[in-house]
């Protein structure tokens, strides 16, 4: 089962649960979503966090998100790409990040490629970033030399008070 195979990781590896987070597309969990339901469940009674990738994209339903314990709600670089002048975009994404919040939700913002997305999707409440702003994608050996090489105080972002 899912919950099994996070606990044998997790021991491997010596992480506590809440340190893992495992991302689940939208359309996957839509597809055979009572199933997915009992499996999310068992994951969280083990710990783990649980992260909507691609959020917008898919078969969004809301009366499914409602019952899923999910962490955090990703929205798709889709609804980024056009920020800050396309008015869809800028309502789409506003319009999750209110949603997520409402329901007790981190929202990430995925595909920032500017300052000036990351400082509108920041005005507009959204708790985190990721993209080429900060970085390009990293094998697991770059991500951890950069981490070793960075002082601490730059390594540290500035931590924002959650809604919950």
């Amino acid at each position: 089962t899912w919950a099994t195979t996070s606990r044998v990781a997790l021991a491997c590896h010596d992480l506590e649960p809440s340190r893992l987070e495992l991302e689940l597309t939208e359309s996957g969990i839509f597809r055979q979503p009572e199933t997915v339901e009992r499996r999310l469940h068992s994951l969280k009674k083990v710990g783990v966090r649980l992260a909507i990738d691609d959020f917008g994209t898919g078969y969004s339903s809301l009366a499914y998100l409602k019952r899923f314990p999910v962490d955090k709600l990703k929205i798709d670089r889709s609804f980024v790409d056009g920020l800050p002048d396309d008015e869809a975009d800028l309502q789409i994404s506003s319009a999750v990040i209110s949603m997520g919040h409402s329901l007790e939700l981190e929202v990430l913002a995925e595909g920032v490629e500017t300052e000036a997305q990351r400082r509108l999707l920041a005005e507009r409440g959204c708790d985190s970033f990721q993209g080429y702003l900060v970085s390009a994608p990293l094998s697991a050996d770059e991500f951890r030399r950069r981490i070793l090489e960075t002082p601490a105080a730059e390594a540290t972002p500035p931590s924002r008070p959650r809604r919950r």
